[in-house]
């Protein structure tokens, strides 16, 4: 072989088995966190890290040091990490060790994952997704290789579902991804006997289209010609492939669990160690024993060192906890016309419709898909018609039935320019994605110390409508309020939903919308409110800016309340107002949006009116609306004549199909009417 890649990858081989090394011989300190190391996996790292270009994407997992090394990076920044340092170039201190993010100019791209067990198999095949959507509308860049993205897994995490979903979209869009899978034998005491029905070469088979190899992960020769092949095709022809590289683990799965409790295996692993192999090589190509113990004197001395100072580093401060956990958008007043002379009156969704349509007539890289929007339907509330017509079939797609995909790839798309706008068909349906949404979608931005923000919306139809049924009508806000590092909407009428809309696709951050299904078109009836005078193309709406929809003077003389609400309620509310001809006596409020919370107008009309009823479709119980309650009472305590009440739906375990039942289940108007009396008689 080239004599200088034999050297470069001896290089980083050894260094990455000193660093091994070194965290053993100062395991108190350094175990201070918990880590993981490559050893044994060094060979096939290398042999991968060292072929990338900077245009290519990576997602290393947890136990890829050396394939960090091969990229470029030194072992004092990782030894940063290992410590949790304040200048830990991929967190800031905030995640553990080879959990990268790298945002780099002359290096791959490395956008934030979780702990990589599995769940950043979609985020990466979200990359290649967007590498797939680009080429084909020519937003690519001609006159470079072509990009490629690498995701690396542990065998055991192969087992997972979230991997079949993203090997199916690999291989049914053949997007130019390679999955390396370092197949080590173990879980953490659980073996491959146990835990595994085959391997993952042998798992591939089963997806048409995604071609897989098999290799002995620690020769080097074999790894590094294997790949290159497996590098140039998917450079040219722009397929996927999954390259099964076995390799024996001769380190603790990690620093907290050490291999002598549960290995009986470590004598025949170490039997295959890379590293005598690697000198064995290095001397039948013409080095000599002298050179590399040159090489692995000066590698020890340089980890050495390198631990050294990185001890000696600065800790994050506690402000430093405070960053980050949002891009900052430029989208912080309303602007444009909400209400144009001459526009028509539209229903809610058609608002949605046409906001989208607006916005992917002006921005290629905007793009929508998810189940049944395509063409043939245009979503199962029509809330996608005509835009696959309009825009192409590679703008506007259907997706299989894979929520965690549908939410986990904008992770992807996001990290190479794109705005993907994605939905979930019902909220019942949103579970499968909360893994995606919660791990890797809204902790992105933190996690990676502001590097790379997911820029994405969430569309997902919500509320009881019609009999729906259990599985058609949930509410889930308050899951979904507590994933910290969203943002997320409610609106209650049609202009909001437009405005709302375009201040999130201008938004470098993720953004859930719920969408009330009975708003939609207003056939439920006292819900004409929610139609709009179709607002203008300019106009945006800020997050976090609630409207007094109904506003009082403050009368010292009678009782007053407000009503803080959202979505249906704020038809409710208003219906029960009217129905009670106290139109001057309740102040209601629309929050609009669940986060960003605009407290401030909230605390303000609770301040004004003395007492408050807070009206939510969701059970009431442990839910959003209760902490909202709460949260009033406490700040506005001594301004209150009355305890802050709520008035939800019926706490029982799903919505009944039986009109009736449904009926029974959640608020109406006439069940705000009965509250907001009680509440002013109190």
């Amino acid at each position: 072989m080239n004599k200088d890649i034999l050297n470069k990858a001896y290089i980083n081989l050894v260094t990455a088995k000193a660093m091994t090394e070194i965290y053993e011989e100062n395991f108190k300190v350094v175990s201070k966190y918990v880590h993981a190391t490559s050893r044994g996996h060094e060979v096939i790292q290398t042999a991968l890290g060292m072929q990338l270009l900077p245009q290519d994407y990576a997602f290393p997992y947890y136990r890829d040091d050396s394939m960090l090394l091969a990229l470029g990076m030194e072992p004092y920044d990782l030894m940063l990490q290992v410590l949790a340092k304040k200048d830990d170039p991929f967190s800031g201190g905030r995640t553990y060790y080879s959990h990268p993010s790298l945002r780099n100019d002359d290096k791959p791209k490395i956008p934030h994952q979780s702990s990589a067990t599995g769940m950043q198999a979609i985020p990466a095949t979200g990359v290649a997704l967007g590498f797939w959507y680009k080429e084909s509308e020519n937003l690519h860049n001609p006159k470079e290789a072509q990009p490629l993205v690498v995701c690396s897994l542990g065998d055991a995490s192969v087992t997972e579902g979230e991997i079949a979903e993203a090997f199916q979209m690999a291989a049914l869009k053949q997007l130019p991804i390679l999955y390396l899978v370092q197949d080590n034998g173990w879980d953490i005491s659980a073996n491959e006997a146990e835990t595994r029905a085959q391997n993952a070469y042998e798992y591939a088979a089963g997806f048409h289209g995604l071609e897989a190899i098999s290799i002995d992960g620690t020769d080097f020769e074999s790894c590094y010609s294997t790949l290159a092949d497996v590098i140039d095709t998917i450079r040219t022809e722009r397929r996927p492939f999954l390259v099964h590289a076995k390799v024996p683990l001769l380190n603790h799965h990690t620093s907290g669990v050490r291999m002598e409790w549960y290995r009986d295996d470590l004598e025949e692993a170490r039997s295959r160690d890379p590293y005598p192999k690697m000198r064995t090589l290095l001397l039948k190509n013409g080095f000599s024993e002298k050179e590399l113990e040159t090489i692995e004197a000066s590698a020890k001395k340089k980890v050495s060192a390198a631990l050294e100072k990185a001890l000696k580093a600065e800790d994050p401060k506690p402000e430093d906890l405070f960053t980050h956990d949002f891009a900052p958008t430029e989208i912080t007043e309303e602007k444009g016309e909400r209400s144009p002379k001459g526009a028509e009156k539209v229903v809610m969704v058609d608002c949605a419709l046409f906001a989208i349509e607006e916005l992917m007539a002006k921005h290629k890289e905007c793009l929508l898909y998810g189940q049944d929007v395509g063409g043939r339907l245009g979503g199962v509330f029509r809330e996608a018609a005509t835009l696959a017509q309009k825009f192409g079939d590679n703008r506007v797609f259907n997706t299989p039935i894979q929520e965690a995909f549908i939410v986990g790839s904008t992770v992807g798309m996001s990290a190479v320019g794109l705005k993907p706008i994605v939905e979930v068909q019902f909220a019942d349906y949103i579970w499968p994605g909360l893994n995606q949404l919660f791990t890797e979608v809204s902790r992105s931005c933190y996690l990676s110390n502001g590097k790379w923000p997911v820029s994405m919306i969430l569309r997902v139809p919500i509320g009881a409508y019609g009999s729906g049924g259990p599985y058609h009508s949930s509410s889930v806000e308050s899951v979904v309020t507590n994933i910290r590092g969203l943002k997320i909407a409610y609106p209650s009428n049609g202009a909001d939903l437009k405005g709302l809309m375009k201040a999130a696709y201008y938004d470098p951050n993720p953004v859930v919308i719920f969408e009330h299904k009975g708003l939609y078109w207003s056939k439920v009836p006292g819900t004409k409110g929610a139609t709009s005078i179709e607002p203008a193309e300019d106009y945006v709406l800020p997050f976090g800016k609630a409207w007094v929809l109904q506003e009082i003077w403050k009368k010292e003389e009678e009782e007053t309340l407000s009503v803080i609400t959202y979505g249906m309620g704020v038809h409710w509310a208003m219906n029960a107002s009217e129905a009670l001809g106290m139109q001057d006596s309740i102040e209601i409020v629309d929050l609009r949006t669940l986060h960003p919370l605009d407290y401030e107008t909230v605390f303000k009309s609770v301040e004004k009116c003395g007492k408050c009823l807070v009206v939510t479709e969701e059970p009431s119980e442990n839910s959003f609306s209760r902490a909202l309650q709460g949260r009033i009472q406490e700040e506005c305590f001594q301004y209150l004549d009355a305890p802050v009440m709520v008035i939800g739906s019926e706490n029982m375990p799903a919505i009944p199909l039986n009109s009736t039942l449904e009926e029974t289940m959640i608020p109406s108007t006439e069940k705000v009417k009965k509250k907001i009396l009680e509440l002013l008689d109190y």
